[in-house]
């Protein structure tokens, strides 16, 4: 087999294989770019997205699903971290097969370049979190491709490097693509690679700079009528071309689909994204400060990843490192990657001499409860630490003659509290007794053994009598290959068979994905709404709102503590809509951040209840939160809302909020709750006088068939 890597990519993907002298970068798909996109570089790139288009049956994928989709996901490797869903034409996959179809499709462009794909060596963000990796291996498998490991792309990054130069080098790689941010310090010598420190952040990259040249633009030009889907998927395309050029141009003009054409200068978005930069930049302090290291004690500084290249974050990283990046022409920043997980590749299967010695990205360990019953992180195993590594520690059960403990396995920060976003529980295993002790007597090691692969083995032995009580390497996350389930809903996407479903109450124990049960939407009406019969069929539950009712964020309660949510209140509202609707099919929305906002002692099961599907939360980085995936579920299902709020900003986009037979209002009294059909109030508009430019800058005068054009010099300093 052609050793091969693969850098599987928020926003691009990139192949290569070893040939036994060099690493080759595959031409997956560069005969479907348009002619506007081809940049230098750009041939080697295969976009992360599939899409879907009426004029083809079956997903798109690549440069066809970015440039010729009327309907395209993109990102979908953000979601892995906790298979949230994507919706194409109107039905959700899992991210974990839609990366799948990713994969799948990069192996279709291989067998065009008459090589093969079977086997691979697969990159991950540095601090991409365990659960985010064991899907990633688990996309590839349902592909058909044999992962023989998973490698942080800022160490293929230094791979490729110092393959070239063969000297010795103390590294850092500051890998800034279009979804996260990571940088590492690594340690090169005698053909021995050592992992010493890795930060970064999860949800900074290409995506939060495009918005910011969105914003740009709408400010100058705001949207005089609804746009399109298909409008407002051009627009996305063109202020991500723009950015793009951007990094080599002085300014560029986006037209927005209203007619109106914006002139941004480079000058502007550097600007505009200083505090994305400050905050890139944090990690790379973050690494020296965790090895007591000056600026000038690196050798080598490698920027990769696209947003890595604009001018202005080269020069901030520059300063900080007191040093300048290693030039393009030595570490391509698009290629570098592929190219360093292919030599590993070859590394791994002995066609290349070397080590390759990776380190954990996140600390691993347990959750215990201190004297004042309070959930705390216990650490196992430090973070830095070199894999393989294996780590142990005592417990003692808190009461006597219990049959079974639940042993929770988290990983993240122990230094920040437990529900802080950077701490996740990745699974729950049991540990079960032989038969009653008293406390003293079902002491146990807990010993985590994590490998190269980045799976965890996870042993518990009684400290007494060396008994095991537990002894299982954590498969929660699809990663015992694939099964029937997902590879249906994979060859559903490939052929395009999108039927709408969504999901029902249970869970599949394999996928530990909500099984999708079918509601027959209402037919729309020429209005775009649709209609709903005096007994709705189907249920959408806002139930953040819910939860609130009678409580509020800004005010304390009676005790002077934070007033805060009630998951037991939004469970017994719940309760009071199936006995009173029984035939209706409910789904309870909370907002990503519910589980953190609810009271401590309730937050164990509200995440349960995600687990399961009770409740379903959106996306990471949705806009209009838990009010979008509401009115998105409402509208694709003609289901009734129950909420109080109004969604102001999204009225608009559904007008059928203003429609009494669609929402229903929620009072709370005395334990009792009462609902009643309501109206969300339309918002009241008022006229504002546009503002116009000074008279040195020129605005063409409206026509009817508008095509202004403005013009803007970034302000003086």
């Amino acid at each position: 087999m052609t050793a091969t890597g693969i850098d599987f990519g928020t926003t691009n993907s990139v192949v290569a294989q070893w040939l036994g002298g060099e690493a080759d970068v595959l031409l997956l798909d560069a005969h479907h770019i348009d002619a506007d996109w081809r940049r230098p570089g750009f041939e080697y790139l295969f976009p992360s997205v599939v899409g879907m288009s009426s004029l083809r049956r079956g997903a798109l994928f690549g440069w066809e699903a970015k440039l010729r989709s009327e309907e395209a996901a993109e990102a979908c490797k953000r979601l892995l971290k906790s298979d949230e869903y994507v919706k194409i034409h109107g039905r959700r996959f899992a991210a974990t097969t839609v990366a799948a179809g990713v994969f799948r499709a990069m192996r279709k462009g291989a067998e065009h370049n008459l090589t093969a794909i079977d086997r691979a060596v697969i990159t991950v963000p540095a601090n991409a979190t365990g659960a985010a990796r064991y899907r990633t291996r688990a996309a590839a498998q349902f592909a058909g491709i044999e992962v023989q490991a998973l490698l942080n792309e800022p160490t293929a990054a230094a791979i490729s490097y110092v393959h070239d130069l063969q000297e010795d080098f103390t590294i850092l790689v500051f890998d800034w693509g279009g979804g996260t941010i990571d940088v590492t310090v690594l340690d090169y010598q005698d053909g021995f690679f050592e992992e010493r420190a890795s930060r970064g952040v999860t949800e900074l990259g290409g995506l939060e700079i495009d918005r910011r040249l969105r914003e740009l633009v709408l400010e100058r030009a705001p949207a005089r009528a609804a746009w399109t889907p298909a409008q407002q998927r051009q627009f996305g395309l063109d202020v991500e071309r723009s950015k793009i050029l951007l990094s080599s141009q002085e300014s560029v003009t986006v037209m927005t689909p209203d007619g109106v054409a914006v002139e941004i200068w480079q000058e502007e978005l550097e600007d505009a994204i200083t505090d994305l930069v400050d905050r890139a930049l944090a990690p790379v302090q973050q690494c020296l400060t965790d090895l007591h290291m000056a600026p000038l004690d690196v050798d080598a500084v490698l920027m990769i990843g696209g947003t890595s290249q604009i001018p202005s974050v080269r020069a901030a990283v520059a300063e900080v490192m007191q040093q300048q990046p290693v030039g393009v022409d030595l570490c391509d920043p698009m290629t570098a990657v592929a190219r360093g997980a292919s030599i590993a590749a070859a590394v791994l299967s002995g066609e290349e001499d070397g080590v390759i010695q990776v380190a954990t990205s996140h600390a691993l360990g347990t959750v215990v409860m201190d004297d004042a019953g309070h959930k705390r992180f216990s650490q196992i195993i430090p973070r830095n630490s070199p894999l393989p590594w294996k780590e142990r520690k005592s417990y003692t059960p808190r009461r006597d003659n219990a049959r079974s403990l639940p042993v929770e396995i988290w990983e993240g920060d122990p230094t920040r509290p437990l529900d802080h976003p950077d701490n996740v529980q990745l699974t729950e295993l049991r540990l079960t007794y032989p038969e009653p002790r008293a406390r003293e007597d079902s002491r146990f090691l807990l010993e985590y053994t994590y490998d190269t692969n980045g799976l965890l083995h996870v042993k518990a032995t009684l400290e007494r009598t060396g008994d095991e009580v537990l002894n299982e390497e954590i498969k929660s996350f699809s990663s015992g290959g694939p099964t029937p389930e997902v590879l249906k809903e994979l060859e559903d996407l490939l052929t395009g068979n999108t039927g709408t479903t969504w999901p029902g109450q249970s869970a599949d124990a394999t996928t530990r994905r909500p099984v999708f049960t079918t509601a027959k939407p209402a037919p729309p009406s020429s209005a775009g709404a649709r209609t709903t019969a005096s007994t709705p069929q189907v249920l959408v539950v806002d139930g953040s709102n819910l939860a609130w009712i009678g409580r509020s964020p800004r005010q304390p309660d009676v005790y002077g503590s934070e007033d805060r949510p009630s998951f037991a209140q939004l469970l017994s509202a719940r309760d009071a809509l199936a006995s009173r609707y029984p035939d209706a099919v409910l789904h309870v929305v909370v907002d990503a951040t519910f589980r953190h906002k609810v009271a401590e002692d309730e937050r164990a099961a509200v995440a349960a209840a995600l687990s399961k599907g009770d409740l379903i939360q959106p996306p990471a980085g949705t806009e209009g939160k838990g009010d979008a995936l509401v009115t998105a579920v409402a509208d694709d299902t003609g289901a009734t809302i129950v909420t109080n709020d109004n969604y102001v900003e999204l009225q608009s986009r559904y007008p059928w909020l203003r429609d009494k037979a669609r929402v229903l209002g929620a009072t709370y009294s005395r334990g009792v709750w009462v609902f009643t059909p309501r109206a969300c109030v339309a918002p009241c508009h008022r006229v504002v006088p546009a503002q116009l430019p000074k008279p040195s800058r020129a605005l063409t005068p409206p026509s009817p068939y508008p095509l202004a054009e403005i013009k803007l010099r970034p302000h003086e300093k």
